[in-house]
């Protein structure tokens, strides 16, 4: 295949609102392979139990195209604006704080759509298959970008970029094209550790390696279940995701502000405190979040992490968080009844909170919600 096509193909991909474009191998490095086999033989997943029932065929892209020769990686910056600063949001009490990229349209839509576009674009040229995938399909997307030359795998297990810091969104097409492939990129993080230091939930086992059942990206998002009691003081008013490691990054001083409108966080959802999303009812939560990526959580999942922040808080009064108890049925709300037992028991004082549990834990039926019962003051 011309080289011409693929400047042309670069350019294509610039034209359609990526900020980088690389071209790979369609092949997973072994050392890539073998780390991520390691990270489910250690259960460092958690409870997503995908990643282990997808993992052979997550490790070849062929697995998923046969005839596939090329894979062509895209990025798209999502890079805050200014003002938005994510660690002052993780300071202030008051707010419930959500990932930025949560903060607009979901980038699956945006991302996909662009994508489709730039492959239609090569399969007419290159009359050859093409394949698109955005975050969906078991897919080592951050392997193949690296191995594009679109940057390096941080100490995070982010990818990291020279040009775009670490704010970016990864598209891949998988083509039967065979496009010369692009350098690999090198690795440029030096002895810089911020990105672990800062972890919250002390997440990361070393460099490179990732506890996902720790992380509160993972908790917030992916758990089942109620989190551990042991890591809810430790989240603090993070309710969907986290950024602090990636916006610790000194790499983000050459971030390009994201192009593409969609991207950029929607004016309600720069100031989201804690105690109007607490008095969010099932109906208006779909419909403030409508469109992002916070729909994926479910609104149980949701305000059960919105009320493990009200106590790590105190943002918002013991007495609406009671009332918040017995609006939660906990059939149809067992998460989000669980943590606001939790959150008084740390909220109110000990006799207050005994008298609340005699009313009502005789009539609880569902284990998690029994459980937070049944835990000590302050437990």
């Amino acid at each position: 295949m011309s080289g011409r096509l693929k400047q042309q193909l670069k350019e294509r991909a610039r034209v359609l609102g990526f900020d980088a474009c690389g071209i790979a191998p369609a092949t997973v490095p072994r050392a890539r392979q073998e780390e991520l086999r390691r990270f489910i033989a250690e259960g460092l997943h958690g409870s997503m139990q995908w990643m282990e029932t997808t993992l052979s065929r997550r490790l070849d892209p062929r697995a998923l195209m046969p005839e596939a020769r090329s894979a062509i990686v895209c990025a798209m910056s999502y890079t805050p604006p200014p003002g938005l600063d994510p660690l002052a949001r993780a300071a202030d009490e008051t707010l419930g704080n959500i990932s930025v990229y949560a903060l607009s349209r979901d980038y699956h839509d945006v991302v996909k759509g662009k994508l489709k576009h730039l492959a239609q674009w090569l399969a007419s040229r290159s009359k050859a298959e093409v394949k698109v995938f955005v975050d969906t399909a078991p897919l080592m997307e951050k392997a193949l970008a690296e191995q594009a030359g679109i940057g390096w795998a941080g100490k995070h297990t982010c990818v990291l970029s020279r040009h775009l810091g670490n704010w970016f969104f990864i598209g891949v097409i998988l083509t039967a094209a065979e496009l010369a492939p692009d350098a690999p990129a090198t690795a440029h993080c030096g002895t810089c550790t911020r990105c672990l230091d800062i972890c919250p939930t002390n997440a990361f086992i070393a460099p490179h390696q990732l506890d996902a059942r720790r992380c509160i990206s993972y908790l917030t998002i992916e758990h089942t279940g109620p989190i551990p009691r042991d890591l809810r003081p430790l989240m603090g008013n993070r309710i969907f995701g986290c950024d602090d490691c990636l916006a610790v990054c000194p790499w983000n001083r050459f971030a390009r502000q994201a192009r593409e409108e969609r991207l950029h966080p929607r004016q309600h959802l720069r100031h989201t405190p804690l105690a109007e999303l607490l008095a969010l009812d099932e109906p208006g939560w779909r419909k403030m979040f409508a469109g992002t990526p916070v729909r994926r959580a479910g609104y149980d999942r949701f305000m059960a992490n919105v009320l493990i922040a009200c106590a790590n808080t105190g943002a918002v009064p013991a007495d609406v968080i009671v009332q918040a108890l017995e609006q939660g049925r906990a059939d149809d709300y067992p998460l989000m009844r669980a943590m606001s037992v939790w959150a008084l028991s740390r909220l109110l004082p000990e006799d207050a909170f005994d008298a609340l549990r005699q009313r009502h834990q005789p009539a609880e039926r569902h284990p998690w919600v029994l459980a937070e019962w049944r835990i000590s003051k302050n437990g």
